[in-house]
Order: C-alpha cells, then structure tokens, then sequence
C-alpha cells in the first residue's frame, strides 16, 4: 500500500469535503457553517439513493457510510510506518506500533453510528483497544481533567473530558465491520466514541495527550458542540446510540 504513497505529504486543510464531480456539481470549497453543511450532506444523500449510474458510490459505501476529509490529501500508514504516541500529563510516555496494539486485549461492540448530519448507519461492530487501558499503561498524572487527539492528516484534532474518555465504550479501534480498518475509514488506526456524534470518533489517530482541560476539536472550532451526545447535543433529537 505505501509503495502508491512513496513520499507522505501533508494536505493543507480545506473543510470538510466530499467529492461532487460525479455529480456534475464541481468541486467543493471550505464549508464551515453547520447548517450549510447539514443541507448540502442531506441533498448528497437523496441524491445518491436516486442516481441510477452508481457513480455517487464514491459519497457513501455500501454500508451507508460518507467519507470525509478536512484536508486535501492524507498520508497512509501500514504496519511498518504507523506509530500511536501518549504523552501528556502521564508518568510513562511511549509509541505504541500496531502490532503492539493488536497484541493487546480487545473488545468488541456493535452500536449504531450516528453522523451529527443526519445518516446513521446501524448496527456497526467496531474493536479495538479500551482507551482506558491505554491511559492506565501511561500513569495519568493527577490534575490532569482531559484528552486531546490528533490525527496523522495533519489538521484534525478532538478532545475529550478524562471521565468520557475513561468510559467503556470508548475505543481505539483497529477493526470495523468485521475488517481491519481501511485508509477511507480512518485506518489503520482511529478512536471511536460510541455515545457521540461520529465526528467525535477521530480518523487517522496518531496521538493521545493527556491535558489539563478540554481544547475544542477542529469541528468544535467551526460551530460543533465539545459534548456530542447523540440527541442531546448540536440541536438534535436523534435516538441515542447507547
């Protein structure tokens, strides 16, 4: 797979996209206003369920599933090149590569995802390490009350109270729907945070860094709310997906 990708470069942040030239409908700029978001997703969802040409197969997967990026370009990792760093506020820093975290013990859940623009996609199994597991391995320090996550994109973080990132539903997953984790979505290695809005579940993970207090998100910059219960948050009334 990396030998597609011999020189990994960094995209330069753009929004969050998805590709509409199948559509005829050129190409997409920066959209950062929520609810400018939340119709133009809605319009690309109706849309694919009528086009009789299978071309916005590129939007949603078979499972239901939209891709996004917040960059232009996203390097791929493989076993040989990925590498998970925790640092922070802990007592034991370190990198974990993948096969250390698929030696670790795994557990699996299968919950509905819910996108905060509406899709949802049911009955999804995910696995993966309990982030908790990881926090407890690196010593968190006392004073520290938070998460932070970035991604190997370059550009995108998230952030999680240190009692929601403790939870039991709370991943770093490996695998989804059965598989190993593929590049579109977000592999081979992105957290998953069950009871929240998928924009929570951070793709291309690279590193845990145990803060002090909660920093918002690359979303949560541009108008999303930092707590992201499914129904509870961003205006919504969706089913919870606990």
């Amino acid at each position: 797979m990396n030998s597609e990708h011999p020189e990994e470069q960094r995209g330069k942040p753009i929004g969050r996209r998805v590709l509409l030239g199948t559509l005829g409908l050129g190409a997409l700029g920066v959209v950062t206003a929520p609810t400018l978001q939340r119709g133009l997703e809605s319009f690309l969802a109706g849309a694919s369920d009528k086009d009789p040409t299978g071309l916005t197969d590129l939007l949603p997967n078979g499972g239901g599933f939209r891709y996004y990026s917040v960059t232009s370009s996203v390097p791929r990792k493989n076993a040989d090149t990925y590498r998970l760093t925790v640092d922070g506020l802990v007592d034991h820093p370190g990198t974990y590569t993948l096969a250390e975290l698929r030696a670790l013990p795994q557990t699996r859940m299968v919950r509905d995802v819910q996108c905060v623009t509406g899709w949802r996609v049911p009955g999804t199994p995910f696995e993966g390490v309990r982030l908790s597991r990881l926090l407890d391995a690196a010593g968190v320090r006392e004073g520290a009350g938070a998460v932070r996550f970035t991604c190997f994109d370059g550009a995108y973080s998230e952030s999680l109270t240190l009692d929601q990132a403790r939870r039991a539903d709370v991943l770093v997953a490996l695998r989804m729907q059965d598989k190993d984790l593929g590049h579109a979505h977000g592999g081979p290695v992105r957290l998953y945070v069950a009871p929240m809005y998928f924009y929570k579940s951070a793709k291309w993970l690279s590193g845990i860094t145990v803060t002090k207090d909660v920093r918002p998100g690359y979303w949560e910059e541009r108008g999303y709310d930092v707590d992201a219960w499914v129904g509870r948050s961003n205006g919504r009334d969706d089913e919870p997906t606990t």
